[in-house]
């Protein structure tokens, strides 16, 4: 908790206790170094109901080029068979400006129009959930790239210390081996160590 509460002082700039609920499960999931990834799908197709299996069930095969199919073989055969009984036998058992159907295909658009949209909504919640999912990833994955960068930050002026620190012996090293180097060539040649060649 300590260091959820560190986290989202540092890159939200409020408590903890003030994030939503979605930053407050990023945070602690970045804290304790957990994934947060999972099939958003998968989990609200498991928690669905018969009635909203049902549902998708009828949008999708209401919405399929099968549904359109038979609905224009239907009717096809609906009218074929209402002409077919006017020719042999005079009447009909729907007269012409088919009211039956009508009555028929108004039951099945009242009855199938709700279902579609429960189907509807159903989807546009499943795409709202995934959506959130979506972007607790990214912030978590926003988060970790900050945290890298700061470790790159802190690793980087390490190295540069480490070099400078370097670099200094180095050049006493230098200046170590020049002053030996003249105090070496100057007995060799001679002349006291202060002097210029």
């Amino acid at each position: 908790m300590q260091k959820s509460a560190e986290l989202a002082e540092k890159f939200f700039g409020v408590p903890y206790e003030a994030l939503n609920e979605r930053a407050k499960n990023v945070a602690r999931l970045v804290a304790e170094r957990r994934h947060i990834a999972r099939d958003a799908a998968k989990e609200l197709d498991a928690a669905m109901t018969r009635g909203q299996r049902a549902a998708d069930a009828v949008a999708a095969f209401g919405g399929s080029w099968i549904f359109i199919t038979c609905f224009i073989a239907i009717m096809i055969v609906w009218v074929g068979l209402n002409s077919l009984i006017l020719a042999k036998y005079s009447k009909t058992f729907d007269p012409y400006p088919y009211i039956l159907l009508n009555l028929f295909l108004s039951m099945l658009a009242a009855i199938q129009a709700p279902i579609i949209l429960m189907a509807q909504n159903r989807q546009s919640y499943k795409d709202r959930m995934s959506s959130e999912h979506d972007y607790e990833v990214n912030l978590k994955a926003e988060i970790e790239i900050m945290l890298l960068h700061e470790k790159l930050d802190i690793l980087r002026d390490v190295q540069w210390t480490e070099l400078l620190n370097i670099q200094k012996e180095q050049m006493e090293a230098l200046k170590n081996l020049l002053v030996s180097s003249r105090t070496s060539s100057n007995k060799v040649s001679g002349r006291p160590a202060g002097e210029a060649i």
